[in-house]
């Protein structure tokens, strides 16, 4: 663990930070020996980190691993060596050099079907897009008139209720004033007579038989 640390951090400081700030003064002093010197340094460096992507996941557990790695930078970086310099000019330049030809078709073959390929992906996603957005409006259309339809089928329901209860409720009115009508006695009519009319009036022969009696 200790030189996986120790190793991570040559790498960075060492081998990138390092270079990447002379790399800036030959820039800057636009000196063409130490732009081409460190150019070389960068593609040797780029050809490490590839390898080095494989080579911790398969050859981590080689003894002396890690020191390894940190010889071979500071063998690149060294003014001594010129490590990186004589990796290019004896097997990278060569190589590239002969190869060149493929490689650019190949680049150029991968830059069409890659292009080719986003096109295509990008139809797809377009008319995946728009399929989905076509079937989500017909599902929201579908519920809109579900919901008018249900709103519609209440209302006719709420209208046949109330008028169901209407008629019952006229119903009962109208039971009920037959019933009260059918019960409640009639209002009794009491007759008031005067004290004349309940004495009764002496017959016509009683008064003759009163006066001959007189005159007699």
């Amino acid at each position: 663990m200790v030189s996986w640390i120790i190793s991570r951090l040559v790498v960075l400081i060492f081998g990138t930070l390092y270079p990447a700030y002379y790399s800036y003064k030959a820039v800057k002093s636009k000196d063409i020996k130490e732009y081409v010197k460190w150019m070389m340094y960068w593609i040797i460096f780029a050809l490490f980190t590839t390898a080095e992507t494989f080579t911790d996941i398969f050859l981590c557990w080689f003894p002396f691993y890690y020191e390894l790695k940190i010889a071979f930078v500071a063998w690149l970086l060294s003014p001594y060596t010129k490590g990186s310099s004589l990796l290019y000019r004896k097997f990278v330049h060569p190589t590239l050099s002969s190869k060149e030809k493929e490689i650019d078709d190949c680049l150029v073959q991968a830059k069409d079907r890659s292009y080719d390929a986003l096109v295509h992906f990008g139809k797809r996603g377009l008319n995946v897009a728009a399929t989905a957005a076509v079937m989500a409006a017909s599902k929201v259309s579908q519920l809109l008139h579900l919901l008018l339809y249900l709103d519609q089928k209440e209302g006719q329901g709420q209208g046949a209720l109330s008028e169901r209860l209407r008629s019952f409720s006229m119903q009962d009115l109208s039971t009920i004033r037959g019933d009260s009508s059918s019960t409640v006695p009639p209002p009794s009519v009491t007759v008031r007579t005067s004290s004349k009319q309940s004495q009764p009036k002496p017959s016509r022969s009683a008064s003759e038989s009163a006066g001959s009696s007189g005159t007699a």
